[in-house]
């Protein structure tokens, strides 16, 4: 089978031997992919940036048959997430957004609706974007599009906010005062729902709530 190449973003990297990366990556065209960066965590390595958390690239990558593990060739960058990793908040949310993505789609499993809602809520976070009204849209999607939402009982604030975050794009939402206050009950509830259906607990969920 020949190399492809995929519009990706890059979920996770864990060490693997010396100087290799296994990386977790959702691809636009195939869905959630686990492969093997050879080489990625020397000083000089071949990927450059492109295997940062939530790198948005083409990457390219060799698949045999009955193979788990793809063989990544190189990471071309279109969007660096530089420029947030240095802000903290913004930094945690990352982490919440990838970690939500990873425990969320199974493998090899087109989704081009969660692939669009990672590319609309990161381009509205390096737009200035407040992280709060970012984390609670991208969370409500998330578990909307994984078919997980149920009857939302909220006040009646949270409950407008979240019928406005379903039908209208994230960069036309209403001018708001967001605070963590102001989303609080919502966001709990959908952590709730998100925990409930993967076998661990979300870890930057707590970082998120002690901002």
């Amino acid at each position: 089978m020949p190399a492809r190449t995929s519009e990706s973003f890059i979920l996770r990297t864990y060490p693997f031997r010396e100087a290799d990366l296994i990386v977790s990556f959702f691809t636009r065209d195939q869905g959630k992919l686990r492969g093997v960066a050879r080489r990625a965590r020397r000083p000089k390595g071949p990927f450059g940036s492109g295997l940062e958390r939530l790198s948005h690239g083409n990457v390219t990558y060799f698949q045999k048959e009955n193979r788990e593990l793809v063989s990544i060739n190189s990471a071309e960058l279109i969007h660096s997430q530089f420029a947030l990793a240095s802000d903290y908040e913004a930094s945690v949310a990352l982490d919440y957004l990838a970690e939500i993505s990873e425990q969320l789609l199974p493998p090899g499993e087109v989704n081009e609706r969660h692939f669009r809602l990672l590319m609309a809520v990161l381009e509205h976070m390096r737009g200035g974007g407040s992280i709060w009204p970012d984390v609670t849209y991208f969370s409500l999607w998330a578990v909307r599009l994984a078919g997980l939402l149920p009857d939302l009982r909220l006040s009646p604030e949270s409950r407008e906010i979240s019928q406005e975050m379903l039908v209208t794009p994230i960069a036309r939402l209403a001018p708001r005062n967001w605070s963590r206050e102001s989303a609080s009950d919502l966001r709990r509830l959908l952590l709730a729902i998100i925990e409930e259906h993967v076998e661990r607990r979300i870890l930057s969920a707590q970082m998120l709530e002690s901002l």
